[in-house]
C-alpha cells in the first residue's frame, strides 16, 4: 500500500514540479518582456537587476501558477494511471481509490497553506518591492524612463523622440505638443508638461533639441528635460520657428517612490487590509472593496484542494494517455473557477449581491463536485 500511495504521489510531484516551472517562466516572462527585458537589451539595466526582478516575481506570479499545476498534474498522472489499467490492478488486490489518493489529497492541503502565505503576504510585499526596484532603476539611470529610436507616448500632452540615449544624454530629441481643450495662452512657448482634461488630434508644437539631459529630482521625485538650446515651431501659425535658450521642462514620468504612495488594496498583505478596514470603519466609510480583497485572498487559498478532488476523479474518467485531453479539461475548469472572481469584481460596487461571498462558491463547487465524483469512483472499486 504504502508503496503504491508513494508512486502515486511522486509522479504527482513530478508533473506539478514541472507545470508550476512551466507557468511561472511563462507569466514571469510576460512581465519581464513587458518591463525590464526592454531596458537590458538597450543597456539600460544590467543582468543582476533583471535577476533581482525574476525573484521578485515569481511569488507574485506564483500564487497563480500554483493551483493551475496541481490541477494538471492529478489530470495527467490519474488520467495514465487508469489507462494503463494500473487503476484495476490496484483495485484487484484490494486497495481501494480512497485509500491510495490520500498522500495527494494531503499534498493539497499542504499546498493551499503555501498560497495562503503566498497570497497573504509574500506576493503582496514582493509586488510592492518590485516597483521599488523599477523605480530605483529610475533614479540610477534616468534614461531608462526613454528608449532610444522609439515614439514615447507615456506623458499625457506630449510626444517624444530621441535618436541616440548614452548615460543620462540624450541626442537628436524631438517633442511634439499635442493640441488640448485648454486657453491657448496654455500651450504657447514651453510650459510645464501637465495633465490637460481633453485632448484633440494634430499637434499643436514641435520642440527640437540637439543635445538634452534628463536628470531626476529625488527630493520632488520630478524627471526633469534641461535643453540648452531648443527650436521651437508652431504648428498652426505656420511661422517661422523661434529659439529658446537654457530651458528646464518637467517630464511627468509618474516616478514617485512606492514606499511613499499608499499601495492598492491588490497590493495590500493581510495585515495591511485590516488595517486598511478598521481604518474605514472607524471613518465611517463601507470598506467593501477590502472586505472583496480579503475573502479573494483567503478563498483563491483553496483552490489547490478544490482542483486535486475535481482532477483526481475527471482524471480517471477520461482514460486516455494523451496529455491533450487533460490539458483541455483543465483549460475549462480553469475558465469556470476563474469567472466567479470575475463576477464578483463586477459586483464590487453592488454590496447588496454579495460579491465577498460569491468568491467562495467555486471552492464549495469543486470540493462538492469533485467529492461526490471521488466518491463515485471509489465505489465502482
Amino acid at each position: 500500500m504504502k508503496t503504491l500511495q508513494w508512486y502515486l504521489l511522486r509522479q504527482v510531484l513530478a508533473a506539478l514540479l514541472l507545470t508550476v516551472a512551466t507557468a511561472t517562466f511563462v507569466l514571469v516572462l510576460g512581465n519581464v518582456l513587458k518591463e525590464i527585458l526592454e531596458l537590458l537589451v538597450n543597456r539600460q539595466a544590467t543582468i543582476g537587476v533583471v535577476l533581482q526582478a525574476l525573484l521578485l516575481l515569481i511569488p507574485f506570479v506564483f500564487v497563480f501558477a500554483l493551483p493551475v499545476g496541481m490541477l494538471v498534474a492529478t489530470l495527467l498522472v490519474f488520467g495514465r494511471f487508469s489507462a494503463d489499467q494500473e487503476l484495476t490492478a490496484a483495485r484487484a488486490s484490494g486497495v481501494s481509490l480512497l485509500s491510495m489518493v490520500t498522500p495527494v489529497l494531503l499534498l493539497s492541503v499542504v499546498l493551499s497553506g503555501a498560497s495562503a502565505i503566498f497570497n497573504l503576504h509574500l506576493a503582496p510585499y514582493c509586488r510592492v518591492a518590485y516597483k521599488e526596484l523599477l523605480y530605483r532603476l529610475g533614479i540610477e539611470q534616468p534614461t531608462a524612463l526613454l528608449t532610444p529610436n522609439q515614439f514615447i507616448r507615456r506623458i499625457p500632452g506630449l510626444i517624444i523622440y530621441v535618436d541616440k540615449v548614452a548615460s543620462n544624454q540624450l541626442e537628436n530629441l524631438i517633442i511634439y505638443r499635442m493640441k488640448t481643450n485648454a486657453p491657448p495662452e496654455a500651450v504657447e512657448g514651453v510650459p510645464s508638461a501637465g495633465s490637460p482634461t481633453a485632448y484633440v488630434p494634430g499637434v499643436s508644437e514641435i520642440l527640437s533639441a540637439e543635445h538634452a539631459t534628463l536628470r531626476l529630482a529625488p527630493d520632488d521625485e520630478q524627471v526633469y528635460l534641461d535643453m540648452p538650446r531648443v527650436e521651437v515651431l508652431s504648428v498652426d501659425s505656420m511661422t517661422q520657428p523661434w529659439y529658446l535658450e537654457d530651458v528646464e521642462m518637467p517630464l511627468d514620468f509618474n516616478v514617485r517612490r512606492p514606499s511613499k504612495i499608499e499601495p492598492k488594496i491588490s497590493e495590500m498583505t493581510l495585515r495591511q487590509l485590516l488595517h486598511e478596514y478598521g481604518t474605514s470603519i472607524r471613518d465611517g466609510i463601507k470598506p467593501l472593496p477590502v472586505i472583496l480583497q480579503i475573502h479573494r485572498q483567503a478563498a483563491f487559498s483553496l483552490a489547490c484542494i478544490g482542483f486535486t478532488l475535481v482532477g483526481i476523479p475527471l482524471g480517471i474518467r477520461a482514460h486516455r494517455r494523451e496529455t491533450s485531453i487533460g490539458i483541455f479539461m483543465a483549460l475549462v475548469l480553469m475558465v469556470v473557477y476563474y469567472t466567479f472572481y470575475i463576477l464578483a469584481e463586477a459586483w464590487e460596487r453592488v454590496p447588496e449581491r454579495r460579491p465577498h461571498l460569491i468568491v467562495w462558491l467555486p471552492n464549495i463547487l469543486f470540493q462538492c463536485v469533485g467529492g461526490w465524483l471521488l466518491w463515485r469512483a471509489n465505489r465502482r472499486g
